[in-house]
Protein backbone atom coordinates (compact mmCIF):
# COMPACT_ATOMS: atom_id res chain seq x y z
CA UNK A 1 0.00 0.00 0.00
CA UNK A 2 1.60 3.17 -1.33
CA UNK A 3 2.00 6.07 1.76
CA UNK A 4 -0.78 8.23 0.51
CA UNK A 5 -3.02 5.57 0.80
CA UNK A 6 -2.19 5.08 4.03
CA UNK A 7 -2.48 8.99 5.02
CA UNK A 8 -5.67 9.13 3.33
CA UNK A 9 -8.79 9.53 5.97
CA UNK A 10 -11.48 7.73 5.15
CA UNK A 11 -15.11 9.39 4.67
CA UNK A 12 -15.81 8.14 8.47
CA UNK A 13 -12.67 9.66 9.42
CA UNK A 14 -13.90 12.65 7.73
CA UNK A 15 -17.11 13.12 9.27
CA UNK A 16 -16.06 12.20 13.05
CA UNK A 17 -13.27 14.68 13.13
CA UNK A 18 -15.77 17.27 11.22
CA UNK A 19 -18.91 16.87 14.32
CA UNK A 20 -15.98 18.12 16.54
CA UNK A 21 -16.65 21.27 14.61
CA UNK A 22 -18.90 23.49 16.32
CA UNK A 23 -19.30 25.79 13.28
CA UNK A 24 -20.21 23.04 10.77
CA UNK A 25 -24.05 22.22 10.80
CA UNK A 26 -25.51 18.65 9.68
CA UNK A 27 -28.96 17.75 8.01
CA UNK A 28 -30.82 14.90 7.27
CA UNK A 29 -34.21 15.83 4.64
CA UNK A 30 -35.85 16.14 2.08
CA UNK A 31 -37.07 18.88 -0.31
CA UNK A 32 -39.19 20.78 2.14
CA UNK A 33 -38.85 18.50 5.27
CA UNK A 34 -35.53 18.77 6.90
CA UNK A 35 -34.03 18.50 10.72
CA UNK A 36 -30.62 20.35 11.23
CA UNK A 37 -28.36 19.97 13.89
CA UNK A 38 -26.06 22.54 14.25
CA UNK A 39 -23.81 23.41 17.75
CA UNK A 40 -22.68 26.51 19.32
CA UNK A 41 -20.10 27.36 21.63
CA UNK A 42 -21.98 27.26 25.37
CA UNK A 43 -24.02 23.98 23.95
CA UNK A 44 -23.93 21.05 26.67
CA UNK A 45 -22.37 17.86 25.20
CA UNK A 46 -24.26 14.89 26.42
CA UNK A 47 -22.83 12.35 24.02
CA UNK A 48 -19.65 12.43 22.52
CA UNK A 49 -18.55 8.87 20.43
CA UNK A 50 -17.03 10.17 17.32
CA UNK A 51 -16.10 6.65 16.09
CA UNK A 52 -19.55 6.15 16.14
CA UNK A 53 -20.61 9.06 14.24
CA UNK A 54 -22.66 10.31 17.24
CA UNK A 55 -22.77 13.79 18.81
CA UNK A 56 -25.42 15.16 21.11
CA UNK A 57 -26.11 18.34 23.10
CA UNK A 58 -29.38 19.56 25.10
CA UNK A 59 -30.93 20.69 22.45
CA UNK A 60 -30.42 17.70 19.52
CA UNK A 61 -28.12 15.46 18.19
CA UNK A 62 -26.48 13.51 14.83
CA UNK A 63 -26.07 9.99 14.83
CA UNK A 64 -24.87 7.94 11.51
CA UNK A 65 -24.10 4.29 10.34
CA UNK A 66 -20.40 3.82 9.97
CA UNK A 67 -21.57 1.05 8.15
CA UNK A 68 -23.61 2.33 6.29
CA UNK A 69 -21.93 5.25 5.37
CA UNK A 70 -19.09 3.31 3.85
CA UNK A 71 -21.42 2.41 1.47
CA UNK A 72 -22.75 5.93 0.28
CA UNK A 73 -21.44 8.18 -1.71
CA UNK A 74 -19.85 11.70 -0.67
CA UNK A 75 -21.16 14.89 -3.18
CA UNK A 76 -19.03 18.17 -2.40
CA UNK A 77 -20.68 20.75 -4.25
CA UNK A 78 -21.44 25.09 -3.92
CA UNK A 79 -24.05 26.84 -4.74
CA UNK A 80 -24.59 30.58 -5.74
CA UNK A 81 -26.05 32.73 -3.16
CA UNK A 82 -28.16 35.71 -3.42
CA UNK A 83 -25.48 37.94 -1.90
CA UNK A 84 -22.91 38.67 -4.72
CA UNK A 85 -20.05 38.25 -2.09
CA UNK A 86 -20.77 34.69 -0.65
CA UNK A 87 -21.20 31.08 -1.72
CA UNK A 88 -22.86 27.86 0.32
CA UNK A 89 -21.11 24.75 0.23
CA UNK A 90 -22.24 21.30 1.53
CA UNK A 91 -21.49 17.36 1.26
CA UNK A 92 -24.15 15.24 0.18
CA UNK A 93 -23.91 11.53 1.23
CA UNK A 94 -26.03 9.88 -1.21
CA UNK A 95 -27.38 6.67 -1.97
CA UNK A 96 -28.53 4.93 -4.68
CA UNK A 97 -31.99 5.84 -5.62
CA UNK A 98 -33.73 1.60 -5.16
CA UNK A 99 -31.12 1.90 -1.39
CA UNK A 100 -32.24 4.71 -0.30
CA UNK A 101 -36.03 4.24 -0.45
CA UNK A 102 -37.91 4.59 3.17
CA UNK A 103 -41.63 3.61 3.87
CA UNK A 104 -43.45 6.83 2.35
CA UNK A 105 -45.82 6.62 4.61
CA UNK A 106 -49.00 9.32 3.95
CA UNK A 107 -50.52 9.22 7.29
CA UNK A 108 -50.01 9.98 10.65
CA UNK A 109 -48.67 6.60 11.93
CA UNK A 110 -47.91 5.40 15.16
CA UNK A 111 -44.33 3.40 15.43
CA UNK A 112 -44.01 2.33 19.04
CA UNK A 113 -41.15 3.42 21.76
CA UNK A 114 -38.29 4.56 19.85
CA UNK A 115 -35.83 2.30 21.47
CA UNK A 116 -33.45 3.53 18.78
CA UNK A 117 -33.32 7.14 20.50
CA UNK A 118 -30.24 9.05 20.64
CA UNK A 119 -30.52 9.75 24.73
CA UNK A 120 -31.64 6.41 26.87
CA UNK A 121 -34.25 8.82 28.61
CA UNK A 122 -35.86 9.41 25.02
CA UNK A 123 -36.26 5.16 24.53
CA UNK A 124 -39.89 4.99 26.24
CA UNK A 125 -41.31 7.64 24.42
CA UNK A 126 -43.65 6.89 21.82
CA UNK A 127 -42.61 7.53 17.69
CA UNK A 128 -45.03 8.53 15.40
CA UNK A 129 -44.37 9.03 11.74
CA UNK A 130 -45.81 12.06 10.43
CA UNK A 131 -46.53 10.56 6.96
CA UNK A 132 -45.25 13.45 4.60
CA UNK A 133 -44.50 10.49 2.16
CA UNK A 134 -41.20 11.33 1.28
CA UNK A 135 -38.79 9.47 -0.55
CA UNK A 136 -35.51 9.20 1.02
CA UNK A 137 -36.54 9.71 4.98
CA UNK A 138 -38.83 9.36 7.71
CA UNK A 139 -40.18 12.53 9.14
CA UNK A 140 -41.05 11.82 12.60
CA UNK A 141 -42.46 12.97 15.86
CA UNK A 142 -41.79 11.70 19.32
CA UNK A 143 -43.53 12.83 22.96
CA UNK A 144 -44.74 11.21 26.25
CA UNK A 145 -47.35 14.04 26.49
CA UNK A 146 -50.37 11.93 27.43
CA UNK A 147 -52.76 14.71 26.19
CA UNK A 148 -50.40 14.69 22.79
CA UNK A 149 -50.38 11.11 22.72
CA UNK A 150 -54.43 10.82 22.82
CA UNK A 151 -54.77 13.18 19.80
CA UNK A 152 -52.17 11.80 18.06
CA UNK A 153 -53.57 8.42 18.25
CA UNK A 154 -57.38 9.71 17.85
CA UNK A 155 -56.18 10.49 14.45
CA UNK A 156 -54.04 7.83 13.28
CA UNK A 157 -54.51 7.01 9.92
CA UNK A 158 -55.22 10.49 8.36
CA UNK A 159 -53.02 13.12 6.81
CA UNK A 160 -51.97 15.75 8.28
CA UNK A 161 -52.31 17.64 5.76
CA UNK A 162 -56.23 17.48 6.00
CA UNK A 163 -57.83 20.81 7.55
CA UNK A 164 -59.82 19.22 9.72
CA UNK A 165 -57.05 16.91 10.82
CA UNK A 166 -56.22 18.49 14.56
CA UNK A 167 -53.33 16.51 15.24
CA UNK A 168 -51.27 19.36 13.17
CA UNK A 169 -52.22 21.93 15.59
CA UNK A 170 -51.68 19.88 18.41
CA UNK A 171 -48.15 19.06 17.39
CA UNK A 172 -47.28 22.88 16.78
CA UNK A 173 -49.09 23.54 20.31
CA UNK A 174 -46.73 21.21 22.24
CA UNK A 175 -43.97 20.84 20.92
CA UNK A 176 -42.84 17.36 20.96
CA UNK A 177 -38.95 16.12 19.67
CA UNK A 178 -39.10 15.50 15.87
CA UNK A 179 -36.93 12.90 14.35
CA UNK A 180 -35.76 12.54 10.69
CA UNK A 181 -34.32 9.14 10.04
CA UNK A 182 -33.02 8.11 6.62
CA UNK A 183 -30.69 4.95 5.67
CA UNK A 184 -27.45 6.77 6.86
CA UNK A 185 -28.79 7.84 10.35
CA UNK A 186 -30.97 10.23 12.17
CA UNK A 187 -30.92 13.88 13.28
CA UNK A 188 -33.41 14.68 16.52
CA UNK A 189 -34.76 18.04 17.37
CA UNK A 190 -35.61 18.83 20.77
CA UNK A 191 -35.71 22.34 20.62
CA UNK A 192 -39.52 24.27 19.92
CA UNK A 193 -40.70 24.53 16.31
CA UNK A 194 -40.64 27.89 15.01
CA UNK A 195 -43.98 29.14 14.67
CA UNK A 196 -45.85 31.96 16.93
CA UNK A 197 -44.10 30.80 20.26
CA UNK A 198 -40.58 31.37 19.18
CA UNK A 199 -41.70 34.75 17.68
CA UNK A 200 -42.06 33.67 13.91
CA UNK A 201 -38.07 31.77 13.75
CA UNK A 202 -36.40 29.23 14.37
CA UNK A 203 -34.78 28.71 17.44
CA UNK A 204 -30.92 29.11 17.21
CA UNK A 205 -29.27 25.46 16.67
CA UNK A 206 -31.12 22.21 16.06
CA UNK A 207 -34.37 23.19 14.49
CA UNK A 208 -36.91 22.02 11.75
CA UNK A 209 -38.59 23.18 8.73
CA UNK A 210 -41.81 21.77 7.88
CA UNK A 211 -42.79 23.33 3.82
CA UNK A 212 -46.02 21.69 2.90
CA UNK A 213 -45.90 23.63 -0.65
CA UNK A 214 -42.26 22.35 -1.42
CA UNK A 215 -43.28 18.83 -0.15
CA UNK A 216 -45.99 18.72 -2.67
CA UNK A 217 -43.37 19.03 -5.51
CA UNK A 218 -41.87 15.13 -4.57
CA UNK A 219 -38.33 16.18 -4.83
CA UNK A 220 -35.61 14.59 -2.61
CA UNK A 221 -33.46 17.92 -2.90
CA UNK A 222 -33.20 21.15 -4.29
CA UNK A 223 -32.39 21.93 -8.06
CA UNK A 224 -29.45 23.67 -7.12
CA UNK A 225 -27.70 20.62 -5.36
CA UNK A 226 -25.94 19.13 -8.18
CA UNK A 227 -26.67 15.43 -7.21
CA UNK A 228 -25.63 13.01 -9.71
CA UNK A 229 -28.84 11.40 -11.61
CA UNK A 230 -29.90 7.95 -9.91
CA UNK A 231 -28.40 9.33 -6.75
CA UNK A 232 -30.50 10.43 -3.33
CA UNK A 233 -28.88 12.63 -0.18
CA UNK A 234 -29.82 10.92 3.09
CA UNK A 235 -27.24 13.29 5.01
CA UNK A 236 -25.67 16.35 4.48
CA UNK A 237 -22.46 18.10 6.14
CA UNK A 238 -22.38 21.63 5.71
CA UNK A 239 -18.94 22.71 6.55
CA UNK A 240 -18.44 26.04 7.85
CA UNK A 241 -18.67 29.05 5.83
CA UNK A 242 -15.41 31.20 4.74
CA UNK A 243 -17.45 34.13 4.65
CA UNK A 244 -20.71 33.82 7.00
CA UNK A 245 -20.80 32.91 10.82
CA UNK A 246 -23.19 30.63 12.09
CA UNK A 247 -26.09 33.41 12.60
CA UNK A 248 -25.52 34.31 8.89
CA UNK A 249 -23.31 37.24 9.76
CA UNK A 250 -20.90 38.79 7.23
CA UNK A 251 -17.31 37.76 8.34
CA UNK A 252 -13.60 38.27 7.39
CA UNK A 253 -13.06 35.66 4.56
CA UNK A 254 -11.47 32.63 6.81
CA UNK A 255 -8.79 31.55 4.53
CA UNK A 256 -8.06 27.92 6.63
CA UNK A 257 -11.70 27.33 5.89
CA UNK A 258 -12.05 27.96 2.27
CA UNK A 259 -8.90 25.68 2.13
CA UNK A 260 -10.39 22.77 4.25
CA UNK A 261 -13.75 22.77 2.06
CA UNK A 262 -11.66 22.95 -1.05
CA UNK A 263 -9.85 19.69 0.28
CA UNK A 264 -13.07 18.04 0.38
CA UNK A 265 -14.36 19.34 -3.42
CA UNK A 266 -11.54 17.86 -4.84
CA UNK A 267 -11.75 14.86 -3.67
CA UNK A 268 -15.66 14.57 -4.10
CA UNK A 269 -16.61 17.23 -6.02
CA UNK A 270 -17.64 16.53 -9.58
CA UNK A 271 -15.30 16.38 -12.35
CA UNK A 272 -16.69 19.02 -14.78
CA UNK A 273 -17.00 21.62 -11.59
CA UNK A 274 -13.51 21.24 -10.01
CA UNK A 275 -11.96 21.45 -13.71
CA UNK A 276 -13.78 25.05 -14.51
CA UNK A 277 -12.83 26.15 -11.48
CA UNK A 278 -8.86 25.14 -11.95
CA UNK A 279 -9.54 26.70 -15.52
CA UNK A 280 -10.48 30.14 -14.03
CA UNK A 281 -7.33 30.09 -11.79
CA UNK A 282 -4.94 29.05 -14.25
CA UNK A 283 -6.28 31.78 -16.49
CA UNK A 284 -5.73 34.38 -14.04
CA UNK A 285 -2.10 33.40 -13.14
CA UNK A 286 -1.79 33.55 -16.75
CA UNK A 287 -3.04 36.79 -17.39
CA UNK A 288 -5.28 35.05 -19.89
CA UNK A 289 -8.31 36.04 -18.45
CA UNK A 290 -9.95 37.70 -21.42
CA UNK A 291 -9.94 34.09 -23.71
CA UNK A 292 -12.34 32.88 -20.86
CA UNK A 293 -15.92 31.62 -22.67
CA UNK A 294 -19.21 31.30 -21.10
CA UNK A 295 -19.46 27.54 -20.62
CA UNK A 296 -21.94 25.62 -21.75
CA UNK A 297 -23.44 23.67 -18.65
CA UNK A 298 -25.48 24.78 -15.84
CA UNK A 299 -22.98 23.23 -13.68
CA UNK A 300 -19.81 24.93 -15.04
CA UNK A 301 -21.53 28.28 -15.26
CA UNK A 302 -21.89 27.74 -11.98
CA UNK A 303 -18.30 27.04 -11.09
CA UNK A 304 -17.35 29.57 -13.28
CA UNK A 305 -19.26 32.65 -11.32
CA UNK A 306 -18.41 30.93 -7.71
CA UNK A 307 -14.57 30.15 -8.58
CA UNK A 308 -14.79 33.88 -9.17
CA UNK A 309 -16.10 35.04 -5.94
CA UNK A 310 -14.03 32.95 -4.14
CA UNK A 311 -10.89 34.68 -5.89
CA UNK A 312 -12.29 37.99 -5.56
CA UNK A 313 -12.56 37.81 -1.80
CA UNK A 314 -9.22 36.03 -1.59
CA UNK A 315 -7.72 38.70 -3.21
CA UNK A 316 -9.09 41.39 -1.05
CA UNK A 317 -8.41 39.36 1.86
CA UNK A 318 -4.40 38.97 0.86
CA UNK A 319 -4.19 42.93 -0.29
CA UNK A 320 -4.06 42.31 -4.26
CA UNK A 321 -5.67 44.94 -5.76
CA UNK A 322 -4.73 44.99 -8.66
CA UNK A 323 -5.70 41.16 -9.00
CA UNK A 324 -9.29 41.72 -7.08
CA UNK A 325 -10.13 44.23 -10.08
CA UNK A 326 -9.42 41.87 -13.13
CA UNK A 327 -11.60 39.43 -11.08
CA UNK A 328 -14.31 42.29 -10.94
CA UNK A 329 -14.23 43.01 -14.80
CA UNK A 330 -14.58 38.95 -15.11
CA UNK A 331 -17.47 39.27 -12.65
CA UNK A 332 -19.10 42.04 -14.45
CA UNK A 333 -19.31 39.52 -18.02
CA UNK A 334 -19.91 36.03 -16.26
CA UNK A 335 -21.52 36.75 -12.79
CA UNK A 336 -24.87 38.59 -13.72
CA UNK A 337 -27.37 38.60 -12.08
CA UNK A 338 -29.23 35.00 -11.26
CA UNK A 339 -32.36 33.45 -13.27
CA UNK A 340 -35.03 32.33 -11.10
CA UNK A 341 -34.26 29.30 -9.04
CA UNK A 342 -30.48 29.78 -9.91
CA UNK A 343 -29.30 30.43 -6.30
CA UNK A 344 -30.13 28.58 -2.86
CA UNK A 345 -29.64 30.72 0.82
CA UNK A 346 -26.13 29.52 2.04
CA UNK A 347 -27.42 28.53 5.50
CA UNK A 348 -29.56 25.63 4.94
CA UNK A 349 -33.15 25.55 5.93
CA UNK A 350 -33.21 29.12 6.40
Amino acid sequence: MGKSAMTTPSLTDILARRLADRGAGWSIGSFGAIAEFHQRADDRLLVDRPQELCRVTEKGGIRLDPQAVGEARAVAFETLSPRANRWGQGLALCLPEEQAAVTQRAVLSELGPDVDALREEDRDAVLFDMGLAQPQIEFCIRTSDPDLLAILRENAGRSVADPQNPAMAAILRAHPHRTARSKLGRVEVYQMIGGPDTGGVSPDGPHTHVLPKLLRSGRTHSANTPIPQGLVPCAMLHPASAVSGARGEDIAFDAARHEEFQELLRRYGLPDYVAIKDKVLDALEEGMEDALAEPDSRLTRTGLRIALRQLGRQAEAVGRPNLARRIERLRQRFDRLEEPGEVDEERPGH
